[in-house]
C-alpha cells in the first residue's frame, strides 16, 4: 500500500478510533466525545479522501468558508475527534513483522491495557468481550523482535494467563473509509 494522508485515527490512542457518534440520532458515543454533526461528517470525509486537500476547497465541497472548515478541523483535532496522519504499509518502511496477539488476563483487564498501550511496537490495542480480553496489533522489525515483544514483555506483566498470536503473511487491505459511513 502507498503511504496516502488520511483523517480517522483518534488524536490520544487511547480513545477509540470512531470519528462519529454512536448512533445515527447523533446524541454522543457514551465516551465523552461529543457528537458530530453532519458537516464535520463531511469535512472529515474530505479528509479522508485527502488529507492534504485545501481548505478552500474542502469548503466549497461542504458549504463554508475556508476558515469556518479551519476552525472546525482544528476543532475535530482538539477534541481528539480525528488526526490527520500519514498510513505507511509498514513492510516498505522496515518492518518485516506484523501480528495480531490476543491476550488473556486474570483479574483487571485496565493495567494490562494500559501497560500494552504504553509499548511503541502496539498500534492498536482494544478491550474485547470475545474470545480474549484484549486484542493488540504488533508492528515488529523482524521475527526475533516479535518474539521478544510477546515472550519477554507482553507475558511477563502480572496479570497475563496467556497470548494467542496471529502473524500476518501479507497485508490485503488497509483504509480508514469507515469514519463516515
Amino acid at each position: 500500500m502507498h503511504s496516502e494522508a488520511v483523517a480517522s485515527r483518534s488524536a490520544d490512542p487511547n480513545t477509540p478510533r470512531s470519528s462519529r457518534t454512536g448512533n445515527p440520532g447523533g446524541s454522543g458515543s457514551g465516551n465523552g466525545t461529543p457528537p458530530v454533526d453532519a458537516v464535520s461528517l463531511a469535512i472529515i470525509e474530505q479528509l479522508q479522501e485527502d488529507g492534504r486537500r485545501p481548505y478552500a476547497a474542502i469548503g466549497k465541497a461542504v458549504g463554508l468558508s475556508e476558515a469556518a472548515v479551519r476552525q472546525r478541523v482544528q476543532k475535530l483535532l482538539d477534541q481528539g475527534v480525528m488526526q490527520i496522519v500519514a498510513v505507511t504499509d509498514p513492510l516498505t518502511v522496515g518492518f518485516r513483522r506484523q501480528a495480531m496477539v490476543g491476550i488473556d488476563v486474570e483479574g483487571d483487564v485496565d493495567p494490562v491495557a494500559d501497560a500494552v498501550a504504553a509499548m511503541p511496537e502496539a498500534e492498536y490495542v482494544v478491550m474485547t468481550a470475545g474470545s480474549h480480553d484484549l486484542l493488540v496489533e504488533i508492528v515488529c522489525e523482524d521475527d526475533d523482535h516479535l518474539l521478544e515483544v510477546i515472550n519477554k514483555r507482553i507475558r511477563a506483566l502480572p496479570g497475563v494467563r496467556s497470548t494467542e498470536s496471529f502473524v500476518y503473511l501479507k497485508l490485503k487491505k488497509q483504509t480508514y473509509m469507515w469514519g463516515t459511513r
